[in-house]
């Protein structure tokens, strides 16, 4: 019943939370995934830091059952070519990424065949953040016979990971990253503002209950309460957790993530979900990985800005939008990028990615007269542009 460890991760206004999470949660999680996936004697490699909680799965999945952890240095982590190395040199079997990680990876392993067909891995588990199942097809296409793919969506505040997906060829007609179902000894509720459960294939915030629910926040009692509310469809003193993520059921029983709550942003009076453009972007032919983020580069001017990776053209790219979503959803600039930048936790670092240009150089008349010249100024000025 005692604490075993306190996790701090971000706060919306601006000071980290620390999650307190029982010994019985860890164990009863990987008790629950021991009998998912079979974790005895397994080879495991440990990527990610301890401030993030995916280093416990990594570290007591393989100790808990008499495996080895292959502690990966941080400068190894963060260079693909190198982790493909260590991962055939030490014979991992089970690799933890975040997708994020894992394409860059998989990119490696697509040009170093022969490293590919090396690799002892028998699972790879994504978690951290949403999968994008229409880019594994070239890792399928590579390794028809496994590893597994594992999409466990999870929270710090569920004690790592809270369901369970595998991945098979079929999801990579898909955009939307397919969750899974709750693990044994948790469950979801998919509820709308009024507590009430909303139907199959209708978007809703995820509620999670049962066994891996941490006790709270430390010396946060206020912000507890407004996360770890009462759950209704339990017994009494039963609690669940307000996630913030929506996700909607599908009629195969099982859940999709589609954002987060909060990442619903309101430019110039529209409210817009960013997953639903970054679904758009990704789709498009040419570009490889997609991320939209909003951005207010100058106070009171904020515009969604969309990043690529991949040899589309990027004024391409946005007349294709135009066609397929409303003027106000089309990202105001498209950015390409040679690869998306990561944390030390392996998760998009939306802060390093680049200031876009707005201005169409290629495009650019000078004025005409001296009248056209003070108009252009005056806009010019309004606008931010230096011309």
């Amino acid at each position: 019943e005692e604490i075993a460890y306190i996790i701090y991760t971000s706060g919306t206004t601006g000071v980290p939370k620390g999650v307190a999470v029982g010994h019985r949660c860890v164990t009863g999680l990987l008790e629950t995934l021991d009998a998912e996936m079979g974790l005895a004697g397994q080879v495991w490699s440990q990527c990610h830091s301890l401030a993030f909680d995916y280093s416990v799965w990594e570290i007591w999945g393989a100790l808990l059952f008499g495996g080895q952890v292959v502690v990966v240095p941080d400068a190894v982590v963060r260079s693909p070519q190198d982790l493909c190395a260590v991962l055939v040199a030490e014979g991992v079997t089970v690799l933890s990424q975040t997708p994020s990680a894992f394409y860059a990876l998989q990119a490696v392993a697509e040009l170093e065949s022969e490293w590919g067909s090396r690799l002892s891995l028998e699972a790879v588990v994504f978690g951290g953040e949403a999968l994008e199942p229409q880019r594994l097809g070239g890792w399928f296409a590579a390794h028809p016979d496994g590893p597994r793919l594992i999409n466990m969506y999870g929270i710090t505040e569920t004690t790592v990971h809270a369901s369970f997906r595998e991945i098979t060829a079929v999801d990579v007609d898909t955009v939307v990253s397919p969750i899974g179902v709750p693990l044994a000894h948790l469950g979801f509720f998919v509820l709308d503002e009024w507590l009430a459960p909303v139907p199959v294939g209708v978007a809703g915030e995820l509620y999670v209950a049962g066994a891996g629910l941490a006790y709270g926040y430390v010396g946060r009692a206020g912000l507890s309460a407004s996360r770890f509310v009462a759950c209704p469809f339990g017994a009494a003193g039963d609690r669940m957790y307000r996630t913030g993520d929506v996700v909607a059921w599908g009629v195969d029983g099982q859940l999709r993530y589609l954002g987060r709550a909060d990442e619903q942003v309101k430019i110039r009076g529209y409210r817009i979900e960013l997953g639903e453009v970054q679904a758009a972007l990704a789709a498009v032919d040419g570009v490889v990985q997609a991320e939209v983020i909003a951005r207010e580069d100058r106070p009171g001017d904020k515009r969604l800005v969309g990043y690529i990776t991949g040899g589309a053209d990027p004024a391409g790219v946005r007349a294709v939008l135009t066609q397929r979503l409303p003027d106000y959803m089309v990202p105001a600039a498209v950015v390409v990028v040679e690869a998306m930048p990561l944390t030390v936790n392996g998760k998009l670092d939306k802060r390093a990615l680049p200031a876009p240009e707005y201005q169409n150089r290629e495009g650019y008349r000078a004025p005409g007269d001296a009248i056209e010249q003070i108009l252009a100024d005056i806009y010019a000025q309004v606008l931010g542009l230096d011309r």
